[in-house]
């Protein structure tokens, strides 16, 4: 497999197509190597347009929903950053290039040392990983500039919520199969949410978060 044409097709046919733009993003995801994030077994799966499979069931997002979640994000270089569910850290990776400080969390032990080793031959010294639930997020390091969910959850936790600075945006994919969209939650004031659907997609469930009772007649 030629590597660098695969790169360039991933971006050029299945990102940018996904209204995907800013210059910035596209760049970022043209030098760093997924395929080191990628589990070795899975590796021709580094640039497909699919879900990646990880240790105890989990997976990386598809390329272009990792893509669009980081757009929307927005984030500048002066700001402290929120990712739950690291996964393979290839996100981390992405965040850590763009914020000045990255938190991530993983509740898989093995997920987050492969992360955290992964991150670390990355060069990336600005991303710390956290072993543990990410559900109730990291009060000790709040107030963060952006919040991410790395997978999908029913509804975003008033806690979580709560992390945010003001002015902080959240970027999260939420309902249920198959109804899905991604949102972005901004903390307009202290008791003062502003939520806006950005694209509809289904992304598999963090684990950890807890689900809404199913409706029964």
């Amino acid at each position: 497999m030629n590597i660098e044409q695969a790169r360039f097709n991933m971006i050029e046919q299945q990102i940018r197509p996904w209204d995907v733009l800013d210059a910035s993003v596209l760049e970022l995801l043209a030098v760093i190597r997924r395929e080191d994030f990628v589990p070795a077994e899975h590796r021709a799966l580094a640039f497909m347009d699919v879900e990646v499979p990880l240790h105890g069931g989990q997976c990386m997002l598809a390329p272009r929903v990792e893509a669009r979640l980081l757009q929307e994000l927005k984030i500048a270089r002066h700001e402290k950053v929120l990712e739950i569910g690291a996964g393979s850290g290839f996100m981390a990776a992405l965040l850590g290039h763009k914020a000045q400080r990255v938190e991530t969390m993983e509740i898989d032990p093995q997920l987050a040392e492969q992360a955290a080793s992964k991150l670390k031959r990355a060069g990336l010294s600005n991303v710390r990983v956290h072993q543990a639930d990410g559900a109730n997020g990291l009060p000790g390091e709040a107030p963060f500039d952006a919040i991410l969910l790395s997978g999908s959850v029913g509804e975003v936790p008033a806690g979580l919520l709560a992390q945010l600075k003001i002015g902080g945006r959240l970027v999260a994919i939420v309902g249920n199969e198959p109804v899905m969209a991604a949102q972005l939650i901004t903390r307009k004031a202290e008791n003062d949410y502003e939520s806006r659907t950005l694209f509809e997609t289904v992304a598999p469930r963090l684990i950890g978060f807890a689900e809404k009772p199913a409706f029964a007649f």
